[in-house]
């Protein structure tokens, strides 16, 4: 195994220290220790996060909103200064702008259906071919609905988003551009903001699936200027069940609700249901409120790092990997783009993914393999399936080697 020259990397903070506010880290898996590289599946919790969980359950809950004790109010408070810290982290123009949902899934679903009323047949939606399964099917529903027309704007061999040919893709009929910040599976970072500016010309609207590039690099909404952005909260090392749409609020106010209950409405009557204004239009019922807290505390543990931190130590870990990942012979890295992400979907000749996967976490090396919910995108390369090590602003090089050496004793066994 090659050594690292622990020289040649200087993190921007203390990795070591870091990785002790991750409980779980601390596993041993087959008397192994945990090598964790699923973070584009989703990432693990610090202690900030699991505190603040505990003790809003068991010292600050009640109901949101409509109660005037106590604990109600406590949990309010708690409830909205979270969604402060999300436009904080977004840096969105006001709160009002912020939806708490159950994930991106939920949030482009929510959008998907409050434009529904504005597309018409023969009305076209441009997503790319590197999207998620939760930025195709969402608007796979107006096509079968409503007879909108889907284009796919394509890469190059390399993962490269192709910027002009998705400019030829802009028709006056062009009514959604839904995109990919970061891709899921080849760590492609996607010009988002020149993207928005072009659809704007053609008087689209854009969502962007934040998902991955969240995670990764400082996200400012009002500088790429799309009309909605979409993060889930379980990727940015907060709890699961959490996501947010962030969208311009004349935007938003204009949209039918996405559900209806408690919180959601202005006034009810026998005749007739008047809705409230955003954020609260599009949150009906009890909100995520636990998880919303948490997703608070994740971001302010993220930002107390520094988000430009995380991205310079993960920028090393890609490069160091792709370095060591190059040494494997017969190993096939799918899509090498300038700045992508801390993200590597590889084939190895000969092995499924699969048995890949099994074999290296008897390792203690947890890595994904499948389609990674894009089968449009492994099509687009030729494949069924791929083995994905996904890096977190906890992992280090010496675990990069240890992916490295448990790849070349899976070669060995299936070689």
């Amino acid at each position: 195994m090659t050594k690292v020259d622990n020289t040649a990397f200087t993190a921007p903070y203390d990795v070591g220290k870091v990785r002790k506010d991750f409980p779980i880290l601390s596993t041993q898996v087959y008397g192994k220790p945990l090598v964790y590289l699923d973070n584009g599946a989703s990432a693990q919790k610090p202690t900030a996060v699991i505190d603040a969980i505990t003790k809003a359950y068991s010292q600050e809950y009640a109901n949101v909103h409509r109660g005037l004790h106590y604990l109600s109010n406590t949990a309010t408070e708690n409830f909205e200064a979270a969604r402060e810290v999300v436009r904080r982290f977004l840096n969105a123009p006001s709160v009002d702008e912020v939806i708490f949902t159950k994930s991106t899934t939920e949030a482009i679903n929510l959008v998907s259906y409050g434009l529904e009323e504005d597309i018409q047949e023969g009305d076209e939606i441009i997503i790319s071919i590197l999207e998620h399964h939760s930025n195709i099917v969402p608007w796979n529903f107006l096509r079968e609905r409503k007879g909108a027309v889907i284009k796919w704007a394509p890469i190059a061999e390399d993962g490269t988003f192709l910027i002009e040919e998705f400019e030829k893709l802009l028709t006056d009929r062009t009514k959604i551009v839904a995109i990919t910040h970061m891709s899921n599976v080849t760590g492609t970072v996607v010009p988002v903001k020149e993207v928005t500016r072009l659809a704007h010309e053609r008087g689209a609207k854009v969502l962007i699936d934040g998902s991955q590039a969240a995670v990764h690099m400082p996200v400012d909404v009002q500088d790429i200027g799309c009309d909605f952005y979409a993060v889930t909260g379980h990727k940015l090392y907060g709890p699961s069940g959490i996501g947010v749409i962030y969208g311009k609020k004349e935007l938003l106010n204009q949209m039918r609700p996405f559900q209806g209950g408690g919180e959601m409405i202005k006034d009810v009557t026998e005749c007739l249901v008047t809705y409230a204004e955003a954020p609260h239009r599009f949150e009906a019922g009890t909100p995520p409120i636990v998880q919303a807290i948490g997703l608070g505390a994740a971001l302010d543990y993220m930002d107390s790092l520094g988000r430009e931190n995380i991205a310079l130590h993960e920028a090393s870990l890609r490069d160091y990997a792709e370095q060591r990942l190059k040494e494997v012979n017969s190993l096939k890295i799918f899509g090498n783009a300038k700045d992508k992400g801390s993200i590597f979907s590889f084939e190895i000749e000969g092995v499924h993914a699969h048995d890949i996967s099994m074999v290296i976490d008897r390792a203690g090396v947890a890595v994904r393999a499948g389609t990674h919910c894009a089968q449009p995108l492994l099509a687009r390369y030729g494949v069924t399936s791929t083995c994905r090590a996904s890096f977190g602003l906890y992992n280090t090089h010496e675990e990069v080697d240890l992916l490295v050496e448990a790849l070349r004793k899976a070669q060995m066994m299936f070689g």
